[in-house]
C-alpha cells in the first residue's frame, strides 16, 4: 500500500476524477464538442480505477517505491463518493444540470500510512513504526463551471479531519484547487495545486524525534510542531479509448506531481537529515466508467 499521505491523496483523488464530468462537461449544445450521443454523466454513473505510481517511501523521504492506488467515483440519486488516500469523501449536496456554481459538502475518512510499515532507509527504521491514524471530518467546497469555455471547470475544496484513533490525536486541514479541461472528446486534462496545515499534535507525533528514538536510530532529538507542511502542484492526463469521455468506458491515466515539505515537514531529521524536501511522484492507471 501507499506511503506517503498527500502524494498518494493527489493520485488517488485525480485518477477517481478523471471521468467525472461535472455539468459544464455535461450539457447539450450543438457544437463539436458535444454531438448528440449518450452521455453517462447526465445521471447515476460510477467509475472504477486502478494505477501504479512511483512514490517517496515516507513524507520526506528520498527513497522511492511502486504503489498501488485504487479509485472509484460513483453519483447515485445526486450523492457523489470521491477517493481519498485510504478512504472516501461524500458530497450529499446535488449539481444541477447547467449551474454556474456547484457546491459540495459532505463526510471524508481516511487512514494515513505514513511510516506505519518498514522503511528502507535503516536508520528512520530504527526510529520505530507509528500507529496508524484514523482520520475523519468535513470536505466542503464549490466548483465554478465554465470558467474559460463552455466545457472546463475550476474545483475549490478543503477536507478537515480530526483522528479518532488515537494515533496523533490531532487535525489537519487540506485545501486545493484544480483547473480542468478537455482538450479534444477524449483528451482532459487537470491541473492541480494544495496544501496541508498540520496541528501541533500531528507535527510532534510525524516529525519529532523523541530522546528513545534518537538513542535508537542516532538521530537528533527533535520537537515538531504545527504549521503548512507540505505544498505541491500536479498535472492528469486522461484519454479516453472510445474516442468520448462521455460515452464511459475505459480511459488511460497519467498522473505527475511535485510538491515541497514546509516548516517542521523540512526541518525534521526524517526530511532534512534522511530524506529530501522535494516530493515527485509519477504513475499510470486505468479507469472504467458505467
Amino acid at each position: 500500500m501507499h506511503k506517503t499521505f498527500q502524494a498518494a491523496l493527489l493520485a488517488a483523488s485525480t485518477l477517481a476524477a478523471t471521468t467525472a464530468s461535472p455539468s459544464a462537461y455535461a450539457q447539450d449544445t450543438s457544437t463539436q464538442m458535444d454531438e448528440p450521443g449518450r452521455n453517462v454523466f447526465e445521471g447515476d454513473s460510477f467509475t472504477i480505477g486502478a494505477g501504479a505510481v512511483v512514490t517517496p517511501d515516507y513524507s520526506g523521504s528520498d527513497d522511492y517505491v511502486i504503489a498501488p492506488i485504487p479509485a472509484i467515483r460513483g453519483r447515485i440519486k445526486g450523492v457523489t463518493i470521491n477517493t481519498r488516500a485510504g478512504g472516501a469523501a461524500i458530497d450529499f449536496i446535488p449539481d444541477k444540470r447547467g449551474a454556474k456554481i456547484d457546491l459540495a459538502l459532505g463526510p471524508v475518512a481516511t487512514v494515513s500510512f505514513n511510516r506505519t510499515r518498514k522503511v528502507k532507509d535503516p536508520v528512520v527504521a530504527a526510529a520505530g513504526r507509528l500507529k496508524m491514524p484514523v482520520e475523519v471530518g468535513v470536505s466542503a467546497g464549490f466548483t465554478v463551471n465554465r470558467v474559460l469555455h463552455d466545457y472546463d471547470w475550476m474545483t475549490f475544496n478543503t477536507d478537515v479531519k480530526w483522528d479518532v484513533a488515537g494515533a496523533h490525536d490531532g487535525m489537519t486541514v487540506s485545501p486545493s484547487v484544480s483547473y480542468n479541461t478537455p482538450l479534444s472528446k477524449s483528451l482532459l486534462v487537470t491541473v492541480l495545486a494544495y496544501a496541508r496545515h498540520v496541528d501541533d499534535n500531528f507535527g510532534d507525533y510525524n516529525y519529532s524525534v523523541s530522546p528513545v528514538q534518537s538513542e535508537a536510530s542516532g538521530l537528533p532529538q527533535y520537537t515538531g510542531k504545527g504549521g503548512w507542511d507540505r505544498a505541491g502542484v500536479g498535472t492528469l492526463v486522461a484519454w479516453d479509448l472510445s474516442g468520448d469521455l462521455r460515452d464511459g468506458g475505459v480511459s488511460l491515466i497519467g498522473v505527475a506531481t511535485y510538491s515541497r515539505m514546509l516548516g517542521d515537514g523540512k526541518d525534521t531529521p526524517y526530511t532534512s537529515l534522511r530524506g529530501s524536501a522535494d516530493q515527485f511522484m509519477g504513475g499510470i492507471g486505468i479507469a472504467y466508467t458505467f
